[in-house]
């Protein structure tokens, strides 16, 4: 267990009072409005065992971590089990475990996660890696924005901008020329400099059944909280269900690619060309040199130190100074370094020796 957990779990309880007023149906509205009835019989290919106690309607999907009434929640055979007692909630599951929990009263067993989350899903929200995604924009000085979308009066939108569906948009934002924003909250006072695109399509699908028609539908949004600056052309990614989410003061340098559900704490310094992969989450604090890449899953502690072009592929304790491929900590990675020259030096003699 790494030191940093509690840090970066007292950070995800600042987001449940945004989550819980997230409404995922400003950004994808309903296409059908189903009843946990219906849900047997539209996937019935895939269904080994269910059970309804509760008829109601399903408007929204849950987490593990967030959960909602009126919703589905996918429980993967891995899923570790957190309180849930939420009323209103139907389980989806492949494990026979958690469906064998006397807890859950609406529970469907099923044989393929992945292709009963997929076809569901696109089947109650409309998504916009679908053609008949519903969007209407006017024309705003050069920038398309959507008659969806809120927008402080006082936020600066510059010329050749995209403003997609149910976006916020805080007071004294600046968005710079050929930006695209699109499921996401952006907070006060933030800078999103040139050719930047917010709240993207996760990079999620199954291995077995690749290309772009087998799309695991991406629900979640981007939240960019207060101060923020980003540089030109960094991509962020909405979270697959919940969030991706940019702490207060974080500053981002150029080409800085941040994929879906990736926590990212306050005050976090990165320089250009990094790469953070799914999931990873980070505490407060973080100094990051150029061109690092981060493994996916990853917990990163507070006030830790990565050196430029370091591969990140283990969790990552508080107070922490690394460096190299794969990252350790920086005093062994230098006697690392001077080793190898060492040897390399004592090769070359012997070569021109001989």
């Amino acid at each position: 267990m790494i030191k940093s957990k509690n840090s970066i779990l007292q950070l995800e309880l600042l987001f449940n009072y945004q989550m819980l007023n997230f409404n995922r149906l400003n950004f994808f509205p309903l296409k059908n409005k189903l009843s946990s009835s219906e849900i047997p019989k539209l996937i019935q290919d895939y269904v080994i065992d269910y059970e309804i106690t509760d008829i109601f309607d399903i408007i929204d999907i849950s987490s593990i971590d967030y959960k909602k009434s009126n919703s589905i929640l996918f429980l993967k055979k891995n899923s570790i089990l957190k309180d849930i007692n939420l009323e209103f909630l139907l389980i989806i599951t492949d494990n026979e475990n958690h469906y064998k929990n006397i807890v859950f009263k609406n529970k469907i067993l099923i044989s393929n996660h992945n292709k009963v989350y997929n076809s569901l899903l696109h089947k109650i929200f409309f998504n916009e890696d679908k053609l008949d995604f519903p969007d209407d924009f006017i024309i705003k000085e050069g920038s398309h924005i959507s008659k969806f979308a809120k927008i402080d009066d006082s936020a600066v939108i510059q010329k050749n901008c995209v403003i997609g569906r149910g976006v916020e948009i805080g007071k004294n934002v600046l968005i710079k020329h050929n930006t695209v924003i699109k499921n996401s909250i952006i907070s006060d006072n933030t800078i999103i400099c040139e050719n930047c695109t917010i709240g993207s399509t996760g990079f999620g699908f199954d291995l077995k059944k690749m290309g772009s028609t087998h799309l695991a539908p991406q629900l979640g949004i981007v939240y960019i909280d207060e101060n923020v600056f980003i540089g030109s052309n960094c991509t962020i990614d909405r979270g697959k269900i919940d969030f991706t989410y940019v702490g207060k003061n974080s500053m981002l340098d150029n080409l800085i690619h941040i994929a879906h559900n990736v926590i990212l704490g306050p005050n976090a310094c990165l320089a250009a060309q990094i790469g953070i992969s799914g999931s990873v989450k980070i505490g407060k604090n973080l100094i990051c040199g150029g061109q690092t890449g981060f493994a996916g899953h990853l917990n990163i502690g507070d006030n830790v130190k990565i050196a430029a072009k370091s591969g990140v592929t283990k969790n990552i304790k508080n107070n922490s100074t690394i460096a190299g491929f794969p990252a350790t900590d920086i005093k062994l990675w230098r006697q690392k370094i001077i080793n190898e020259r060492k040897n390399r030096y004592k090769q070359n003699t012997r070569s021109s020796s001989s």
